[in-house]
C-alpha cells in the first residue's frame, strides 16, 4: 500500500475539563492509501498537534509504502528525526502518536486482523482493570477489585488526615485483597511523600503515582525505598523510549505508565516495554483500558493491569469512538474486529 493522504482533526469536544485540555486534548488522525484502506489513530496536542500532522508529517508521509510493522517503525524514526529541531517531547510526540496508531489500525484493517494479532497475537484473553476516579462505591458495584483515587496536596497539615480518611474508607469498602492506588498529580514533595508512606502503610497501597514532577528523577528514585512495599509509579508525562531510558538510568520508578496516545504510539510503547524488561520494571500504560493501550497490554509483557478512567464511566461524556469494549466484573476483553475495532463518531468532527 502507498499512503495517499493524511489528515488530523481536533474534535468538537463538549466535556473536556477547563485546563490545558481545552485546546490541547486528543486529536484524530486519518491515513488513506491507494489500497482503499483507511487507518484511524488517536493522538494529542490539540490544535498544535493538528498543525504538526497536517503541515509537516503529511508531506513526509505521502507516497510512502506501508505493508508491515517494519514499515511503521521506519516511518516513526523518519518523523522523529525530521521533527527533532522542535520536537523530542511534548506536543510533537503526541501528534506522532496519532500517526503511529493510525498506521497500526491501517495494517490491521488491510490484513483483517485486530492490532494485537499484528503484534504477534494475544498473550492474555482479557485484562484486569482498575477504575480511576472518585466514585468508589459505584466502581465496586460495577465489579472492580482495583481502584485509584486522587489526593492533591494543598499545603495544609489536614491533608494528611484527609489522605488517611480516604484510604481507610476505600480499603474498608473494597476489602483487604483489592489493589488500591493514589494519584497525587505532581503535588507532593519529598517530605510529604515520606510522611505519607509512613501514615498510609497500614492500608497496603499498591502505588503512589506522579508524586513529583517528571524531571525530578533523582527525587523519585530516593522515594522508592521510603515507601516500600508500595511502588512509585509514573511516566504518563514522559515521551519515547529515549525519555524512559533516562528513567531507567536514574532507577526512578517502580512502575512505568507510558500513555500510548502521547508517548509515541505503539512503536514507542514496544520499545519502552523492551527497555523495561531489561531493567526488570513492570509496565502498565496510562489509560490502558482504552483500545490504543489495551491491544498492547494483551499482546506483550505488560503487567496485567489496565486503567479505566471515570471519563469513560460517567453518563455525560464525549462519545468519539464507538464500539469500544467495556469492562465487566473488573475485566476487559479487546475486540477481535480488524484494527483497533472502533468506529469514529463523525458527528464530533
Amino acid at each position: 500500500m502507498k499512503i495517499t493522504d493524511v489528515k488530523a482533526v481536533y474534535p468538537k469536544y463538549q466535556h473536556v475539563v477547563p485546563s490545558w485540555r481545552t485546546h490541547f486534548w486528543q486529536i484524530v488522525v486519518r491515513v488513506e492509501t491507494d489500497f482503499g484502506t483507511v487507518g484511524l489513530g488517536y493522538g494529542a496536542g490539540g490544535v498544535a498537534g493538528v498543525e504538526i500532522v497536517n503541515r509537516h508529517f503529511r508531506e513526509l508521509l505521502l507516497g510512502k509504502e506501508i505493508n508491515n510493522v517494519e514499515d511503521v517503525r521506519a516511518i516513526w524514526d523518519r518523523l522523529y528525526v525530521a521533527s527533532l529541531p522542535y520536537g523530542r517531547k511534548g506536543l510533537t510526540i503526541m501528534a506522532l502518536s496519532g500517526v503511529d496508531l493510525a498506521l497500526y489500525d491501517l495494517l490491521g484493517k488491510a490484513e483483517r486482523k485486530p492490532v494485537y494479532d499484528i503484534l504477534g497475537g494475544a498473550r492474555k484473553t482479557k485484562a484486569f482493570c482498575y477504575a480511576t476516579g472518585e466514585d468508589s462505591e459505584m466502581y465496586l458495584q460495577l465489579g472492580y477489585q482495583a481502584h485509584k483515587f486522587s489526593h492533591r496536596w494543598t499545603g495544609a497539615d489536614s491533608d494528611y488526615d484527609l489522605a488517611i480518611e480516604k484510604a481507610g474508607q476505600t480499603r474498608k469498602l473494597f476489602g483487604p485483597e483489592a489493589k488500591l492506588m493514589i494519584d497525587t498529580y505532581m503535588s507532593w514533595d519529598r517530605k510529604v511523600t515520606a510522611e505519607m508512606g509512613k501514615r498510609l502503610a497500614e492500608f497496603n497501597i499498591y502505588f503512589y503515582e506522579d508524586i513529583l514532577t517528571p524531571d525530578d528523577l533523582e527525587g523519585q528514585s530516593e522515594m522508592r525505598t521510603l515507601v516500600k512495599p508500595a511502588l512509585i509509579a509514573g511516566g504518563e508525562h514522559e515521551f519515547t523510549h529515549f525519555g524512559f531510558g533516562e528513567v531507567a538510568r536514574a532507577n526512578a520508578l517502580g512502575l512505568w505508565q507510558p500513555d500510548i496516545t502521547w508517548c509515541g504510539g505503539i512503536t514507542a510503547g514496544l520499545r519502552i516495554i523492551e527497555l523495561a524488561k531489561e531493567v526488570g520494571v513492570p509496565v502498565s500504560p496510562h489509560r490502558g483500558g482504552e483500545v490504543w493501550g489495551l491491544h498492547l497490554v494483551v499482546a506483550t509483557d505488560c503487567t496485567d493491569l489496565a486503567e479505566y478512567h471515570s471519563d469513560h464511566i460517567r453518563f455525560e461524556r464525549d462519545n468519539l469512538w464507538l464500539d469500544e469494549p467495556v469492562p465487566k466484573e473488573g475485566y476487559i476483553v479487546p475486540s477481535d474486529a480488524p484494527g483497533f475495532g472502533v468506529i469514529l463518531n463523525e458527528a464530533m468532527l
